[in-house]
């Protein structure tokens, strides 16, 4: 299979979809990479690396979306790179469709098969957020990016409250922290009462494929602590947080109500090489074996692979963007028998 990865053009993302490594073991299996050319710098990649590793240098993005079976990213397409897409062609990246119904709309009508890394299910390596100043911390989910928050906030000495809904998560964290943090089940009552005592906030709410619920609302503010920090991890499917809107590296932070909002929707981007080896080192194996076997046999015999199919020849195959956005919705089950 031939295998193209683009640089990436959304603002301030310095990641990028395959590292050399990457690329050499693909090239290994008998396959051929293209990536573009200096589609490696933000990780101090450079061509001849990619070389070195077997794989051809491109101008430009243009010959990969125009002859690549499929293609590699780390975010969702660009409007500009949409339109290049092509009918049959295999895109594998994060998407995040469901607060997205421009792209949706877009990958339907171009008839390409999009996998979507954040519904892919299956370990996922996500980081806490750094900075994270010693006082009352309030994490709100307690899964892989709330956990992570949660212990780097409590190594700093802060006073961690987590809240989730499911018993079992909150008993394994718990039972991790001990009197380092606390637990809360998150109804409205413990979410208010926590907040508006909270220094900061931490939304880390993931339901894979749809869009976050808004938990904290615009009425919650007034009543918090004025100069709190609002830090919004699930702002790439609308956020969690009634006021939250994307914000750029360049700009992460906004106010309102005397809260600070910080919702960068590439986070990981602003450590780019740490978090590209992290990225590709569960995504790679998914990729090989799409090479490998095509997309329809790997997701055969990979349930998990199977999930992360988000749209197909102008069908939406997940059934949370499909609700969320009004589209009829088709079964992964079905198209790949």
């Amino acid at each position: 299979m031939r295998i193209g990865c683009p640089k990436e053009i959304k603002n301030h993302e310095y990641r990028v979809g395959l590292t050399p490594e990457s690329a050499h073991e693909l090239v290994a299996q008998g396959h051929e990479v293209w990536i573009e050319t200096e589609a490696g710098c933000g990780i101090d990649a450079t061509d001849q690396q990619y070389v070195t590793a077997g794989a051809k240098i491109v101008d430009g993005p243009d010959p990969i979306f125009a002859e690549c079976a499929m293609v590699v990213k780390v975010k969702e397409p660009q409007a500009v790179e949409r339109a290049k897409l092509r009918e049959g062609q295999i895109l594998y990246t994060y998407l995040h469709l469901a607060p997205d119904p421009d792209q949706t709309r877009e990958l339907v009508e171009s008839g390409v098969t999009a996998i979507a890394y954040e519904t892919v299910t299956g370990p996922r390596l996500l980081g806490g957020v750094p900075g994270v100043m010693p006082g009352k911390v309030v994490v709100i989910g307690g899964g892989v990016v709330g956990f992570n928050a949660a212990q780097m906030a409590a190594g700093l000495g802060a006073d961690v409250t987590i809240l989730d809904r499911d018993p079992e998560v909150l008993e394994k964290v718990g039972t991790h922290f001990e009197a380092r943090a606390s637990t809360r089940f998150s109804n409205k009552a413990n979410l208010y009462d926590a907040v508006c005592n909270a220094d900061l906030v931490i939304g880390a709410v993931l339901i894979p494929g749809a869009a976050a619920p808004k938990l904290v609302t615009r009425e919650m503010l007034k009543d918090m602590n004025k100069g709190a920090v609002l830090v919004d991890v699930a702002i790439d499917q609308g956020g969690c947080f009634e006021t939250s809107r994307p914000t750029t590296h360049a700009e992460p932070t906004y106010v309102i109500d005397d809260i600070v909002h910080y919702c960068v929707a590439n986070m990981p981007g602003a450590v780019a090489r740490t978090s590209t080896y992290a990225l590709n080192n569960v995504t790679l194996p998914h990729a090989l074996r799409i090479a490998r076997m095509g997309w329809k046999e790997a997701m055969r015999a990979d349930p998990h692979l199977a999930e992360g199919l988000n749209v197909h020849a102008g069908e939406v195959t997940y059934e949370a963007v499909a609700s969320e956005l009004g589209y009829g919705y088709r079964p992964t089950a079905e198209i790949v028998g």
